[in-house]
C-alpha cells in the first residue's frame, strides 16, 4: 500500500512539474503575414453580396488588422461560397481561415428592414457579424500560430478574442461593431427553440450566452460609452458588476500571450484608420 502511495505521489508531482514551454522562434515571426483570396461564388444568389465585399475591400480591411501581428507563418483568410452550408472555420493544416458567402448572405438576408428601437441599423446588423465571424476564426488561427493556451473552451475564449479587438476601434466605431453583433445573437436566441439537450453539447455556446458575453465585454471596457445596456436591461445587473474583471482578465491574457508578437509602428498605422466606411443597401 505504500509504494501504491509513492508512485501516486510521484505521477502527481511529475504532472505539477512546469512543463518546458514552446518556445517560438522570435526571429522567424513577421508581421504582415495575412494573405486573401476571393474565390468566385458558386451560387449566383451570393454575387451581389461577393461583389460588395470585394468592392469595400473587406478582405483588406481584415489583412491589415490582423498584419500586425507577428506570426511563424503565412495565414490565409478566404471568402468562397459553400453549396448551402451556414459556417466559418480555421483549418490549422492549411492555415486558413474560410468564411462562406453562405453564411454572409444569411447575415445580410436577416437585417432589421429598419434601425431598431436599440439604433441598431441595417449596416451595423450586417458589418457587426461579418467582422465578428472573421476576427473569431482568426482568434483559433492566432492561437494555433502562436501556440497560446487555453483554459476552458476555446470557442468561449475565440468570442473573447473578436470582442477585445472590436473594442479597439475607436468608441463609435466599436459601438456599431458591438451593436451589430448584439442584434445578431439576440435574434438567434430569441428564435432558437431548445427541445433537444444534446443542442447544449455544441462546442459553442448558446446564442443567449454569447450576447451576453459581448455586451459583458463592451460594458467592462467602457461603462459609459455602453451605459444603455445596464439602463435598459439588456445586461443583468448582477453580470454587470463583475464585467470589469471580465473584461480585464482579458486583457491581461491578451497583454501577456499576444501582445509581445504585435509590430506596434503598425498598429499605429492601423488606429490612422477608418474601417466602417461606406453604405450597404438599404432594401431587405
Amino acid at each position: 500500500m505504500k509504494r501504491i502511495h509513492l508512485l501516486v505521489a510521484a505521477a502527481l508531482c511529475i504532472t505539477l512539474m512546469p512543463g518546458r514551454a514552446s518556445a517560438l522562434d522570435v526571429k522567424k515571426l513577421k508581421p504582415n503575414q495575412i494573405r486573401i483570396s476571393y474565390q468566385e461564388p458558386t451560387n449566383p444568389v451570393h454575387r451581389e453580396v461577393a461583389d460588395f465585399l470585394k468592392k469595400k475591400q473587406v478582405l483588406e480591411k481584415f489583412r491589415d488588422l490582423l498584419s500586425v501581428i507577428r506570426l511563424p507563418r503565412p495565414l490565409k483568410l478566404e471568402l468562397r461560397g459553400c453549396d448551402g452550408e451556414l459556417n466559418a472555420w480555421y483549418d490549422p493544416d492549411e492555415y486558413t481561415v474560410t468564411v462562406c458567402y453562405d453564411l454572409i448572405q444569411k447575415n445580410h438576408d436577416d437585417r432589421p428592414k429598419e434601425t431598431t428601437p436599440a439604433g441598431i441599423t441595417q449596416e451595423d446588423a450586417f458589418l457587426g457579424p461579418v467582422t465578428e465571424i472573421f476576427l473569431h476564426e482568426s482568434g483559433h488561427a492566432v492561437f494555433d500560430l502562436l501556440e497560446v493556451p487555453i483554459f476552458g473552451h476555446e470557442e468561449d475564449a475565440a468570442d473573447q478574442f473578436a470582442a477585445y479587438i472590436m473594442l479597439k476601434f475607436n468608441a463609435k466605431e466599436a459601438r456599431r461593431l458591438i451593436g451589430g453583433v448584439a442584434y445578431m445573437y439576440g435574434r438567434d436566441a430569441q428564435s432558437a427553440r431548445i427541445t433537444d439537450l444534446g443542442q447544449y453539447a455544441d462546442e459553442h455556446g448558446h446564442p443567449a450566452q454569447r450576447f451576453f458575453t459581448y455586451l459583458c465585454m463592451a460594458y467592462g471596457e467602457d461603462p459609459k460609452n455602453f451605459s444603455d445596456v445596464l439602463d435598459k436591461g439588456w445586461l443583468p445587473k448582477n453580470r454587470a458588476e463583475r464585467c470589469e474583471a471580465e473584461y480585464f482578465q482579458v486583457d491581461y491574457a491578451v497583454k501577456k500571450m499576444i501582445t509581445p508578437y504585435v509590430d506596434q509602428n503598425l498598429v499605429k498605422r492601423v488606429k490612422q484608420k477608418s474601417w466602417l466606411k461606406g453604405r450597404i443597401r438599404n432594401e431587405k
